[in-house]
């Protein structure tokens, strides 16, 4: 998956940001909305990561292999 085609130093700008913005709101420097802004974008850019494809790949995969035998059985 790929995030609205954005180039990677654009990406590691906002994860800086993000950063930065979820160690303001922890210290209630920053409103609300901003601490929104960060669990989103963070949590973006954790499901993108290859480790976390990787696992739901291999839950769908169990998912329909499931199926098919369960398909199978009856």
């Amino acid at each position: 998956m790929e995030m609205l085609n954005m180039d990677e130093s654009t990406k590691h700008l906002l994860d800086i940001t993000s950063v930065f913005t979820a160690v303001g709101s922890l210290l209630s420097w920053l409103p609300h909305l901003a601490s929104l802004f960060t669990i989103v974008w963070l949590g973006l850019r954790i499901w993108e990561t290859a480790t976390v494809q990787k696992i739901v790949e291999k839950r769908r995969v169990a998912k329909t292999k499931k199926a098919i035998n369960d398909a199978r059985r009856k």
